[in-house]
């Protein structure tokens, strides 16, 4: 029995000393891939293809589709392997003119954009008085009626904050306060745009998709201020005139560009990474979202480059309408299309994350609730840390936007999160453009998604709860 007794330890020595060796070279792995990215991934040469190839990619345009196929070919270039384009229905919605200005006393242009999704005007415009709400909550404690023939201005500010959840309070006004100034009777409606700059632009986005939409328009926050001065100067009902050439295309598509690192033994099991290709039509999409695009992109080319390919499959997802609201309105129309053509799959989907949060550094790799695999946690902070990302203590909260509907059908989700300290100063405005972006902070997002992917994709770890 001492003899069997023995071998067992022996057997469990040397199988923890080949497990070390094993995690020691994952870990060399990461950090050589950390430091190529460093060093120079190639990221902001992707952005700029897409971005001056391009320009806007409005989701269902002419110009979103030609960037799909163009990344198509791109992804083929460069390696990939299973490069396909799944395509899907869209309703697709167009800005035409979108104007507003002060009438009567006080008379005066306003800088505005029409909302995503939003409704046009009859040639003349429509002209009405204005009922200004500081808060949002005031105007939902309106009664049905109240708004009668009237348009609705809400000046709800967005607070600026690194994690971005100052928008994720009032992106609820941009989505819903539409339908909610219609239901007390509004012919139109306006808000400050939600950005955290003062320059005299504003943020477009969508609205819920209705039946019977008004006219809704984003206010440049310094014109969203002039408005509540001449509100508090004038002892007069302040008049509004709104014009919208907005129109609709019921029948267009859009489409998701996949593409693979198949893994070498389970090739089965997917890592999904994404982001989306289409954009608002004001920018170019530099920062929402090629970024995301050249950044998952280029971590992925990373590890197919290596001599040998990681144990699971990298799946890149370039999703397609994630922007724009669809009648119902649902948005995140790519995201959908995925898990309905591959929800069956989805127990063999390891996990899934998005880049969509603009080009600045990651700070820290936020993982699910409960999840405890220590080896992993300490590879992480080791290959990490160099480069001034943290482990966070705090669980992930969602993978990404277009991730939402996978994690909604049970897939784990992990993110590396961003700072956001500043995104909200250019998102969804003329000024997403390639200038805002500096590539060394492309070059470390790179870095980061690279190593951990690395992590995740040539392990066994797994990031669902235990049962």
């Amino acid at each position: 029995m001492r003899r069997f007794a023995s071998l067992a330890v022996i057997a469990a020595v040397l199988s923890a000393g080949a497990a070390a060796a094993q995690d020691a070279e994952a870990i060399r792995t990461a950090e050589q891939l950390r430091d190529r990215a460093m060093q120079g991934s190639g990221a902001y040469a992707v952005v700029e293809e897409i971005t001056t190839r391009f320009g806007p990619r409005l989701a269902g345009t002419e110009a979103e589709q030609r960037a799909a196929a163009w990344g198509e070919a791109y992804l083929r270039r460069e390696g990939f392997q299973n490069v396909r384009q799944e395509t899907f229905p869209l309703a697709v919605w167009t800005r035409g003119i979108d104007r507003a200005e002060i009438v009567g006393d006080h008379a005066q242009p306003l800088s505005v954009v029409a909302l995503g999704g939003s409704g046009a005007t009859a040639e003349g415009g429509v002209e009405a008085e204005a009922v200004i709400f500081e808060t949002y909550q005031q105007m939902l404690d309106a009664p049905e009626g109240a708004l009668r023939g009237k348009i609705a201005v809400v000046l709800q500010e967005t607070v600026r904050m690194q994690d971005g959840s100052g928008y994720g309070v009032t992106s609820t006004i941009r989505g819903q306060g539409p339908e909610e100034a219609a239901r007390r009777g509004a012919v139109g409606f306006l808000l400050r745009s939600l950005g955290t700059h003062d320059h005299r632009f504003a943020h477009t986005g969508a609205t819920r998709w209705l039946d019977e939409p008004i006219p809704s328009f984003a206010l440049s926050p310094p014109d969203a201020e002039q408005l509540a001065r001449i509100a508090a100067l004038s002892n007069r009902p302040l008049r509004l005139r709104l014009h919208s050439g907005a129109g609709r295309v019921l029948e267009g598509r859009s489409q998701n560009v996949i593409a693979e690192v198949r893994g070498r033994e389970a090739p089965e099991e997917v890592i999904v990474i994404g982001a989306h290709m289409d954009s608002w039509d004001l920018g170019t999409g530099a920062i929402d979202d090629a970024a995301g695009i050249a950044i998952v992109t280029r971590a992925a080319r990373l590890i197919a480059d290596l001599p040998e390919r990681p144990r699971r499959t990298i799946r890149v997802v370039w999703f397609g309408a994630e922007e724009v609201s669809q009648p119902g309105g649902t948005g995140l129309a790519g995201g959908r299309d995925y898990v309905t053509r591959h929800r069956e799959t989805f127990d063999r989907h390891v996990a899934a994350s998005e880049s969509d949060f603009g080009a600045r550094p990651i700070y820290s790799l936020a993982l699910p609730a409960g999840f405890s695999d220590q080896t992993f946690l300490a590879a992480a902070r080791r290959v990490l840390t160099p480069i001034g990302v943290n482990v966070s203590p705090a669980p992930n909260q969602g993978g990404g936007p277009d991730i939402i509907p996978m994690a909604t059908a049970g897939v784990p989700t992990f993110r590396l999160n961003q700072d956001g300290s500043d995104y909200f100063d250019t998102h969804h405005t003329v000024d997403d453009v390639i200038d805002r972006i500096e590539p060394e902070d492309l070059d470390q997002n790179v870095a980061a998604w690279a190593a951990v992917l690395w992590l995740m994709a040539d392990s066994e770890v797994s990031l669902r709860p235990a049962s």
